[in-house]
Formats: C-alpha cells, structure tokens, sequence
C-alpha cells in the first residue's frame, strides 16, 4: 500500500476516534447543560486530590519525558500553580455563578434585566510539552468550574506525562467528561477540526495559525497563547545584581523552556559590561555546576537541542560574540550562553528562543528601548527593571505586550486574580480565575418583562402623540 494512501487512512481512523470521543461528550452535556455548583466543586475537589496524591508519579513522569527536569521545577512551576488554581477556583465559583443583575433604561421600563453564565458545552485544550502539567490543569479548571465537558491532547514530545494523566484521570473522571487524547501531529491536527464549542492552543505561533485555520471551518472560537520574544529592560539606575538575578531565574527555570521566559534583554550601552558580569554571577550561584546538577533541566529532546545550536552557529557566523557561562553541558544540559553583538539578520533574533540564549542589545536611551520593541510584534510578557515610578508608568503606557512584570519575570501568571492571555501576534482570549470561567462560559444577555406592558404604547400604527411624546423625551 503506498505510504501517502495508508497516511490518509490513519488519519481518517483517528478523526473517526475523535469523533466518537467528542460526540460522548457532546451527548453527556445535553443530558445535564448546567451543572450546579455543588457538582463543579465535586469534580475540582476530586482534581485536587489526584494531583496532590499523585505528585511523585507526576514529577517522575515528567522527568522522564525530559531525560532530567528539576523536581523542584515541577513542584513550583507545574504542580503548586495548579493546586492553587484549583483552590482559588474553589473559593469562589459560587460568586462567579450568580447571575449579574443589569440597568434597564428609563425607556424600558417596567422590566429587569441580568446576564447568566452558561457553559459552553465540550472545550478542547491543545497542550504544549514544556509544562505538560500546568498546561493542561490551568486551562481544565477553567472549563469545568464553567461546567463543560474537557478534552485534552497532550504532546507527541511528552508521552510519558501523557499515558499517566490519561490513566489517572480515567480513574477519577467519567469518558464524557474528561478525556485524554494521545498521538502524533496527525491526531493533533484531527483533534483541531473536531467542532468545539471552544479550543484552547497553547504552542508556537505557526502552529496556532494551523489551530485558527482548522477551528474557522466550525466556526470555533479559539485563546491562543503563542508566546514570542519577550524582553526584559534593564533601567540606568535599577542595581545589576537585583535586575540581573531576578531575569536570571526567569530565563533559567526549566532551561528556558518557558513561553513567557525573558527571550531578550535591553541594557543601558554604558552598562552591559556589569550586566554581563552580575547575570554571569547570578546563574553561576543558582548552577554552580552543570554535571549531575538535579537543579538543572535539560532540553526536552535531541531535536530542540540542535535548533538551539544551530541559533547560536548562526549567531556566530553573522558576527555574534557568544559568552558562555559553563565549560560544558551533559547530554542535553545545554550550557547557558549570553550573546553581544546581535542584529535582526540572526534567527536568534527572529524567532523565540525556548532555551538557555540569551541575547543582549544595548541602547543610550530609554525612548529607543521602547521603539525597539514596538517596532516588533507584540509579545506575551514585558520585564522592566527599574524603581522609578515614572518610568514604570511610561512603560506601561507606551509599549503593549500580553503581560508585564515590574521588577520580577514570570510571576505574573502565577496570579489567579489576574488574566493571563497574549495581544496580536502573541495570541488572543484570557484565562486564569474568574477571566477563565468567563473565557468558557456564555454570558448570556436575558430582558425580563411581566403582565404590564408599556411598550404597547409605541406599536404601529405609528403617528400617535405618545409616540411624538416618546421622541421628544428619548431622542435629543
């Protein structure tokens, strides 16, 4: 049989599959459209406990799909966000549940009217490989404190991570409410075409416009979180040692495989000498070493070790000074690496890096910073190191990017009470906390009128003095 023949017919069998998963749960929500809020809590309470029992297999699995990632990693930037997801969630469901009551012009009266959140129905949630826990959690909590059904493909690059949650939550969780779909990228494009009644993408840019195209056939809505090259600004007066060590936690967790990792740094021209020497100072006290480190996480595969090697070969052959902070890696602990003299010809200044580079570009003043990053796609996350609050101001105010941290890098999405989404090129939609239940619920507009009816006043035929009376208070 030829190979393009028996492609098409893995595919057509694994659409099929999809479609079988996606129709249970289709039917499993039209038997109970609005769960109470008891139930919601039920199944979040039940998520809870998994997770928390289950925290050794999780951390061991995810190590496995890495080859070594950080225990501590998962701890902090998978496992702990989540559970406090879940508990935030918890807390205050039954608030976002409650109908939110509305103003009814004087025109309209009598009458009431309020907006009620109605689940959505069945959600997908496409999950990347760099946080295969997080990912899929965030988004899963969202959905269900909504009160849809889930579900979930998880990377072909994490298959480990994948089998176990698959297994876990089938032990928990009923088919038809949530579900773990495996497989290639054939099955994650399938997975795309199925007709959601929302699909969350988190991923790479190119890819999210594959999502976006296959879910337009459905008219699907979509939240992208595509990421991009996030910058961090380094002011001309912040200490180096504060603004160096805070970017270096953030560009090191999980060797920079984050989407909202700092991907650049502007840097005072005067000062990027003492930036070089206090980030070099930071990482070297977070890793004093790289070999047999168990702090330290590797690169998530040979195939996105050799993008990273072929960005810094580039770099180099364009003219790149690469300072390299350790001696050597091992295995797929690549060694971090700073990069001068970088210019727009390098991919490394294209594309978003997702590992252990990090590029710095000097500038005289800060109104050049700011066009530097304007004059670029939007990002997901902006970092400004920096105590005046002046400034701050005018960084909030003159640059657009999804997030921004003042001072500090990551933690902005590790704030329930706060959405989390990307603008432009860097993604659309929100979720997190009470932006997720929304971003999974509709918020649907309903007028309420009883007996009494005024409006019969202004029904044809038209011409009647208190209809003239009705424009000359109204229209005006």
């Amino acid at each position: 049989m030829p190979a393009e023949i028996a492609y098409q017919q893995e595919s057509e069998q694994a659409f099929n599959e999809l479609e079988q998963l996606f129709n249970r749960q289709r039917k499993a929500f039209a038997a109970n459209p609005m769960p109470l809020a008891g139930q919601r809590l039920q199944w979040l309470k039940t998520l809870r406990t998994l997770l928390s029992d289950e925290r050794q297999a999780l951390v061991d699995a995810i190590n496995s799909d890495f080859s070594h990632r950080s225990a501590d990693e998962t701890l902090l930037a998978e496992l702990m966000p989540s559970l406090l997801g879940i508990q935030y969630a918890s807390k205050h469901l039954k608030k976002w549940m409650k109908p939110s009551r509305r103003h009814v012009g004087m025109a309209f009266q009598p009458a009431s009217a309020k907006v009620i959140y109605q689940p959505l129905g069945v959600v997908g949630v496409i999950v990347p490989w760099n946080y295969p826990l997080f990912l899929a959690i965030g988004p899963m909590v969202g959905a269900l404190s909504a009160g849809n059904r889930v579900m979930l493909k998880l990377s072909e690059s994490t298959p480990t991570t994948g089998q176990l949650l698959k297994r876990l939550f089938a032990q928990v969780f009923p088919e038809d409410l949530v579900t773990v779909v495996l497989g290639e990228a054939e099955v994650g494009m399938a997975f795309s075409k199925l007709p959601f009644d929302h699909l969350l993408f988190t991923g790479a840019s190119s890819v999210g416009k594959h999502v976006m195209r296959a879910a337009a056939e459905n008219l699907t809505p979509v939240t992208l979180e595509l990421g991009g090259k996030s910058p961090a600004i380094v002011s001309n007066d912040v200490p180096l040692k504060d603004a160096a060590e805070r970017i270096a936690f953030g560009k090191t967790l999980n060797a920079g495989q984050t989407c909202v990792a700092p991907d650049y740094v502007l840097v005072p021209e005067d000062r990027v000498d003492g930036f070089v020497d206090a980030y070099r100072k930071a990482v070297q006290k977070f890793y004093p070493t790289l070999i047999d480190n168990p702090d330290y996480t590797a690169i998530i595969n040979d195939r996105q070790l050799a993008r990273l090697n072929r960005y810094l070969d580039d770099a180099s052959s364009k003219g790149a000074r690469v300072i390299p902070l350790f001696e050597q890696g091992q295995g797929r602990r690549m060694p971090f690496s700073l990069l001068l003299n970088v210019n727009d010809d390098m991919t490394v200044m294209q594309d978003e890096i997702f590992g252990p580079l990090l590029p710095i570009v000097p500038y005289s003043r800060i109104d050049q910073a700011f066009a530097y990053i304007n004059q670029r796609p939007r990002p997901l996350a902006l970092y400004y190191f920096g105590y005046n609050k002046a400034e701050q101001q005018r960084v909030l105010e003159q640059t657009h990017s999804g997030g921004v941290c003042l001072n500090d890098t990551l933690m902005h999405v590790a704030q329930d009470d706060m959405p989390f989404g990307g603008v432009g090129p860097s993604g659309m939609g929100h979720y997190h906390g009470h932006e997720g239940f929304l971003t999974f619920s509709k918020a649907k507009g309903v007028f309420i009128k009883q007996r009494f009816n005024a409006a019969r006043l202004i029904y044809p035929p038209y011409g009647k003095a208190i209809q003239r009376l009705v424009y000359k208070l109204f229209i005006r």
